[in-house]
Order: structure tokens, then C-alpha cells, then sequence
């Protein structure tokens, strides 16, 4: 059994989450826990809420509530969405923790002690409007690369080059929106990333599995132009973690708090603490999943996000990390993803552009989404969302081969067995046949979910679905019963064993409708197939079952042009 520490891109807090989000980080770090705790693995899976910085600032300020009282709420709305698309979150913290304060100002002394940090007079952005200084994403403007009018003072959105608000074309005050903007002096914090260039391309040369995604940007960041350059980690905020030098005040910066990008990392840690925390453990059981001397060295960290996160997670954190010369795990593999597009544009929750979180769910179930989202996944380059996919997707994999499946086989041994598990005859070439393609199918999901090769699963495990319709069309128990019962019965009691499977393999993708299936087998027995012939003699003879309701309804014309007319749009 091995250790996996598993962690998604933190969701910020300034608002709900669309859909690209989801497939983006959270919902495919789902699917690897849940695979891996089938698997017989031990998992710890972690994510949080990111509190802190401009985006947190300005909704609150928009919401009309103090930022504490803002983000407490979201936070409490973001959980439970992510319960309603079965994100199985070991934890699901808040960046704003007492524990992710004193970790962020810890790993700021060691940092300092390591001679890393300096300090800067710089010349930032002064709203007299506002009587404030700007912080790169307090100011938006026209993106000097693309002409997107909407860019940030850190990064466009758009085509995700990472801007310094001096550079930004008509920039304004996304506070007040007023342009009258002048630069004074003031003196921040910067990580001296760039010292650590060479350690830092040696360890991502290490890592020779990675995706080319995510090793591409990262090496672009470490070479390009005048390479890795160093990154401020405070900001003139009021709302963050203090700036404090371990457990001592940091003079000179008072007022000011770490910049969010520095923090939110870290929280990856803290979040940990405060699984710890809510477990009433002691904190040896966090710290063997993150200190390297106290039994870290042995887990497998593995790292979900979208390609705008990927400089982040592969230099500045392990930056901090290697920085602090403690012996905190590393990363050892990072699962980027492109972008999910809608309508031929972006997703944007800025711009309340495409399908939330919510709104998805008031449509129909997670399971729904979660399988288009998962089938879909934009790994080798951006995926696009369009209505009609989705309803093809629900209508032919979920509804037309799952679905179907169970339906007929519960529904026909029900009327002409009983609502149970027949008893009579023995598999014959038929089965043993459909169980060998099985096994087939059954091993190269396996190697697909191991590699977190998202698409190549689902469609493997699409296929193996098929091959049970097929051979439920082939055997044809409800022809075969005219002639000889003793078959259609074994038949039948290989299909409904065959359900059993489908609900274990099927649980990473689809947890709510692979739950039903179990229930309706009145079963427990949640043991991966890994013995495909004793799985399809798993449900002994006599067992009772239920007809259960219908796994997944069909999604209609009519539906499918009213969604699509509703969320033409942006978010109301």
C-alpha cells in the first residue's frame, strides 16, 4: 500500500466556480484519489479556499459585506458545491487559517535567514480616487500582447501573459475605474528566486515523467528572455497575512501583508494541520505527509491544476520550499490541463462568462457533468464545451449504454427469476468470452488511471461498458429463456455480476450513480476486479436486488436549446 498526497489549485474565493475551474484542477484530482483509495492506497487529498489578496477585496467590496464575513460565506457555499459534484476532499481548507498565518510567516524568517529575501523601494501605483495604492490586480487595462481589453496588472486572462500593471495599455483603477493614477515609492518584500535557478532546473529535469505542458512552461519561465527573475511576495493590503519575520515583527513593513501567490501554497501544508486539527491528531500526523524526516520521504505528491497555475507550482513554491532549507516534500508529479472554452470563447469567472457550479447543479446531478467534463478533459490542448456535445455525451454513454444495462438486466431477472441472483446453470463459452474482453478492457483502464491519462480512461472504461451491452445483445437471455433456463439464468447472474464491476470501476467517474447501483445489488463489496473471472462470481446465488430507479435520463432537444439559450450570456 503506498502513501498519496494528492492537492488541487486552490479556488479563489471571489465567487462560484465555472466549469473550466472544475475540470481544471479540482475535479481531476477527484478521480485520482478516488481511484487510488480503490486501489488500496492510503490518500490524503487536500484543498482550500484562497482568501486572501485583490480578487477576495474587490468581491466582498462588491458583495457589500467585510471581507472576513465574505469569505467565511463562500467558503461554506464552495464546500458544499464541491459535495454536490462529489469532490471527495480528505479536508477543504481556508488560506485565511490561523495555521496557514503562522506557516506563511515561518517560511518568511527561514527564507530571510537564508539570506533569499530582500528588500525593494519600487515605484507602484497610486489612486488618489481611492487614496490607495494599486495592487497589480486593483488595475486593468488593454494586454499590450493580445488587445484584450479586460487584462489584469499581474496577467492577462486572456492569453495568459504575465503582465506588470506599468505595462498594461489605458490602464484604470478596477476599484473606482477612474485613470487619473500616479506612481509613488514604497519598499516591499522579494523571494530571490532567480539564485535558485540552476537547483531548480536540475530537480525539474529529474522529474522526466511530468507532462510536456507542464515541464514546457515551466522551462520557458527558466530561460526565456533574462530567465527566472525574482517575484515580490507582499503587498500594500489590508486584508492577508500579516508581514512578520517568524514569530518577530518585520520592521519597515508594517501595514503590508504577503502577497497571495506566496501564501496559497503554502496552504497546502496549513490545510493539512487542519485536517489534523479537526481529526484531534497531533501534528505528527500532518507531518508525515509533508516533512521528509518524519516519514514524508515515502509519499507520492501529486499536483492538480490549469496551465496559468503551472509557474507557480513548479519554481516559486518549491522555491519557498527548497528556500527554507527544511526537509519538506516536493512535488513528484504535476497534472496540468489546458483550458475548458464555451461558445468559442473563454470561461471567465470575472467576466461571469459560461456554466457555474451552481447553476450546473440545479440543471442536473453532478454525476451528469462529471462524466462530459472527465471524457473531455482538455490535456493535450483546450477543450470546448458546446450543448450539443454534452447532450450527445449524457444521451449515448450515460443513458443509452450504462444506463440501459442495468435497466435491462435488473428488470428482466425480476420479472422471470425474481429479485434475485438465479441460481441455475454455468457460464459457458459466451461468458467466458465477454469475461476475457473484460479482463482486456479492465487492464488498460488500469493503466490509464495509473498514468492520470483522464481521457484514455474514460473512453476505456466507455468501452468497457459496450462490451457488457454487447454481450447482453448477443446471449439474449430474453430469447434464450423460450429454449433452455438453466442458460438464461446463468446468463442473467453473469450480468448482474457484470453490474457489480461497473459499479466499482465506474465510482471514480461516476461515485453517485456507481452508490445506486450498489445499493440497488444490496451490496457492500466495493473489491476491485482484479481478478476479473472471481468479480463475475462476486454476487452468490439467491441474492436479492432491487430494481432500481433510472440511472441516467435522457436529456431533450427542447432542454438542450433552452440551456444553451440561457447561459448565452454572462452570469446574472
Amino acid at each position: 500500500m503506498a502513501r498519496i498526497l494528492i492537492t488541487s489549485a486552490l479556488p479563489y474565493i471571489n465567487g462560484i466556480k465555472h466549469l473550466g475551474n472544475l475540470v481544471g484542477s479540482q475535479l481531476p484530482a477527484d478521480l485520482h484519489a478516488r481511484y487510488m483509495r480503490a486501489r488500496g492506497h492510503e490518500v490524503m487529498f487536500i484543498c482550500a479556499t484562497d482568501e486572501h489578496g485583490t480578487p477576495a477585496e474587490l468581491a466582498a467590496a462588491k458583495a457589500g459585506k467585510p471581507v472576513a464575513d465574505y469569505c467565511a460565506e463562500m467558503h461554506e457555499v464552495q464546500k458544499r458545491l464541491g459535495l454536490g459534484f462529489g469532490l471527495s476532499f480528505d479536508h477543504f481548507g481556508r488560506s485565511s487559517s490561523a495555521r496557514n498565518h503562522w506557516l506563511t510567516q515561518h517560511f518568511a524568517g527561514r527564507l530571510a535567514e537564508a539570506g533569499l529575501i530582500d528588500e525593494v523601494e519600487e515605484v507602484q501605483v497610486w489612486s488618489p480616487a481611492d487614496n490607495r495604492f494599486l495592487p497589480d490586480r486593483y488595475i486593468e487595462g488593454t494586454c499590450p500582447a493580445c488587445g484584450y481589453d479586460k487584462a489584469r496588472g499581474d496577467q492577462c486572462e486572456n492569453c495568459t501573459k504575465q503582465l506588470t500593471p506599468r505595462e498594461l495599455v489605458n490602464p484604470r483603477s478596477a476599484v473606482s475605474g477612474s485613470t487619473e493614477l500616479e506612481l509613488r515609492p514604497t519598499k516591499h518584500l522579494y523571494l530571490r528566486q532567480s539564485t535558485l535557478r540552476d537547483r531548480l532546473d536540475r530537480w525539474i529535469d529529474s522529474q522526466r515523467g511530468w507532462p510536456i505542458l507542464t515541464t514546457s512552461i515551466a522551462k520557458k519561465w527558466l530561460h526565456d528572455g533574462d530567465g527566472l527573475q525574482d517575484r515580490g511576495i507582499t503587498r500594500d493590503l489590508d486584508w492577508g497575512v500579516p508581514v512578520r519575520r517568524g514569530d518577530a515583527p518585520w520592521p519597515g513593513m508594517e501595514g503590508k501583508v504577503f502577497y497571495v501567490w506566496f501564501d496559497a501554497p503554502i496552504e497546502y501544508i496549513a490545510a493539512t494541520a487542519e485536517w489534523a486539527d479537526a481529526q484531534g491528531q497531533p501534528d505528527a500526523a500532518w507531518r508525515r505527509w509533508w516533512r521528509t524526516d518524519e516519514g514524508a520521504a515515502d509519499v507520492r505528491y501529486v499536483q492538480f491544476m490549469g496551465k496559468d497555475n503551472v509557474p507557480f507550482h513548479t519554481l516559486s513554491f518549491p522555491a519557498t520550499l527548497m528556500g527554507s532549507g527544511e526537509p519538506w516534500k516536493l512535488v513528484d508529479y504535476i497534472k496540468s490541463f489546458n483550458y475548458l472554452t464555451y461558445d468559442g470563447g473563454q470561461f471567465s469567472t470575472s467576466q461571469g462568462r459560461g456554466v457555474f457550479m451552481d447553476h450546473a447543479l440545479e440543471l442536473l446531478p453532478g454525476d451528469y457533468w462529471r462524466w462530459w467534463l472527465l471524457s473531455h478533459a482538455p490535456e493535450s490542448g483546450d477543450s470546448e464545451f458546446t450543448w450539443e456535445n454534452f447532450q450527445a455525451s449524457v444521451n449515448k454513454d450515460l443513458a443509452d449504454v450504462l444506463g440501459n444495462f442495468v435497466s435491462r438486466i435488473t428488470k428482466f431477472c425480476a420479472a422471470r427469476f425474481g429479485a434475485q441472483v438465479p441460481a441455475e446453470g454455468d457460464y459457458g463459452a459466451l461468458e467466458h468470452a465477454a469475461a476475457d474482453e473484460i479482463d482486456r478492457r479492465l487492464r488498460a483502464y488500469e493503466r490509464h488511471m495509473e498514468a492520470i491519462e483522464v481521457r484514455k480512461a474514460a473512453a476505456e472504461l466507455r468501452a468497457i461498458w459496450v462490451a457488457g451491452n454487447e454481450y447482453l445483445q448477443e446471449a439474449a437471455p430474453w430469447s434464450t429463456i423460450r429454449t433452455d433456463r438453466e442458460q438464461a439464468a446463468a446468463q442473467v447472474r453473469f450480468a448482474l455480476n457484470l453490474m457489480r464491476l461497473y459499479a466499482v470501476v465506474s465510482r471514480p467517474f461516476l461515485p453517485d450513480a456507481a452508490a445506486r447501483m450498489m445499493a440497488s445489488l444490496a451490496s457492500a463489496d466495493w473489491t476491485w476486479p482484479a481478478d476479473t473471472a472471481a468479480a463475475l462470481e462476486a454476487l452468490p446465488a439467491g441474492h436479492g436486488f432491487e430494481v432500481p430507479e433510472v440511472l441516467f435520463r435522457k436529456v431533450t432537444d427542447e432542454e438542450r436549446a433552452a440551456w444553451a439559450e440561457r447561459f448565452a450570456g454572462v452570469r446574472s
